[in-house]
């Protein structure tokens, strides 16, 4: 199912920041957004991810409205890698990708399906060898990774990343990006904020280009 913002408007104190987005967002896809500082691309991630709620306009996911989902059913369906990457409380990599399966838990705890996922996600993310290690241990691309494990253990139909590159190096912003295109080659939508075209062009099928909080 799609994902559609649709004459979205966002003030944030007295500025406004978005004026009148409308952008379809295609599963099975890479869409990357683009644009300077200041452009309003992370305020519509936010509101994509329904992080945000506008002051005008609603943003759907297939013929229902985000405002109207019950918060477990969007977190099973959107899945967002916010722009930090810190973690300050120490637990374990396994245990942190574990987290990522939260809206699908029930009273029983972890399930057996719940361990499955947080396998392949790790697997996908090629982070297994990180399981056992302490996260204030790993490295900064080593912890982007294990972050965006636990968004891919929640198996959502969307993986909304906010920056996900900012300071890796470029190595490791290899490794991102392909695991982003991977998901998209599965069937999971992806939106991807980014700032370098010659990274967007290679994983996007389609580019927004924000300035001034339009398209």
């Amino acid at each position: 199912m799609t994902l559609r913002a649709d004459h979205i408007d966002l003030t944030l104190s007295t500025r406004r920041v978005l004026r009148g987005i409308s952008a379809e967002f295609l599963p099975g896809k890479v869409s990357v957004i683009l644009g300077p500082n200041g452009a309003g691309k992370s305020s519509l991630l936010a509101c994509l991810s329904g992080g945000r709620l506008p002051n005008l306009g609603t943003v759907w996911i297939g013929d229902q409205s985000l405002p109207t989902l019950a918060p477990k059913d969007r977190a099973r369906r959107i899945g967002l890698l916010p722009q930090s990457g810190d973690v300050h409380w120490d637990i374990e990599a396994g245990a942190l990708v574990g987290l990522g399966r939260f809206a699908h838990q029930g009273r029983g705890g972890q399930s057996p399906a719940d361990s499955a996922a947080v396998d392949a996600a790790m697997a996908a993310t090629d982070t297994m060898q990180f399981a056992n290690r302490n996260v204030l241990q790993l490295s900064g691309g080593e912890r982007a990774r294990v972050l965006l494990a636990r968004v891919l253990a929640g198996e959502p139909q969307w993986l909304l990343a906010d920056e996900p590159l900012a300071n890796l190096d470029p190595r490791h912003q290899i490794d991102i990006l392909n695991v982003l295109r991977a998901q998209a080659d599965m069937g999971i939508g992806v939106i991807a904020v980014l700032h370098d075209l010659n990274q967007a062009a290679r994983i996007a099928d389609h580019i927004i280009l924000m300035h001034g909080g339009q398209i």
